[in-house]
């Protein structure tokens, strides 16, 4: 027996053996708390960047992904307003800056792979209901179902300036990503997930947030913005080596 242990194929099989463990182990799981609204154009081009650099990174870090409510614009009315009249009414921008900067976001979007409505989101709606299917997913949904959701509501309405504040548009973005559109009519004609949303928000705010998106790192990193992937790549290398 010990001849066959010394054999070409036992030392093999102990340095393979050996080599596992030691592999494995420089993987880090950090938990990425994403906090956004589908309102934002530039959580769209965050969320493209941040997964770029997960991509670049999935020999060293594995993301415990969570999408977290935040609403840029709570008491918008049915049937939603205007764009151009809200961000100038917001941020006193005329039409000439509104279009440069859909341009600049659009470049952004096509450096991470998300491709914007040329003409923006066309009017500005109420989100709340899209968070609570967020929310929805996150908890009943299997796994991936609420990352998947996210992506989808952002091309429903900055990709396609759809209106999602109705319930049709968001029941067909419910089915195209496999979940059960059932059970989401159900919530949408409740106010099932209402107080859990709120309550999440609140959290949020209380702890600073307000701009998105915030990507929060093993809940205590921040990453304001829609930084570029490398911003992302090199902010999730030092963590996961615990060199912060």
């Amino acid at each position: 027996m010990e001849s066959e242990l010394c054999s070409p194929i036992f030392q093999y099989l102990r340095q393979y053996l050996t080599f596992i463990p030691k592999t494995f182990a420089m993987v880090a799981t950090l938990k990425i708390d994403f906090v956004s609204d589908i309102a934002c154009p530039w959580c769209a081009v965050g969320l493209g960047a941040l997964e770029q650099a997960l991509a670049n990174l999935k020999d060293v870090v594995a993301a415990d992904l969570h999408f977290q409510p935040f609403e840029l614009n709570p008491n918008m009315g049915p049937g939603g307003q205007d764009l151009g009249e809200h961000l100038a009414a917001k941020y006193g921008s005329s039409p000439e800056q509104q279009a440069q900067i859909r341009a600049n976001i659009a470049a952004r979007g096509e450096e991470v792979g998300f491709k914007f409505n040329p003409d923006g989101r066309g009017r500005v709606y109420n989100t709340f209901n899209a968070h609570r299917l967020l929310h929805w997913a996150g908890i009943e949904g299997p796994e991936g179902s609420q990352r998947a959701l996210k992506r989808a509501l952002l091309e429903s309405y900055q990709g396609r300036a759809e209106r999602v504040e109705s319930d049709e548009v968001l029941l067909a973005v419910v089915a195209s990503v496999g979940l059960d559109v059932a059970v989401a009519k159900e919530i949408l004609a409740s106010d099932t997930y209402a107080q859990e949303v709120r309550e999440v928000e609140h959290f949020y705010q209380q702890a600073g947030i307000h701009s998105v998106p915030a990507v929060i790192i093993n809940d205590k990193h921040l990453i304001s913005g829609g930084q570029p992937a490398e911003v992302f790549e090199q902010a999730l290398r030092r963590i996961a080596s615990g060199d912060v």
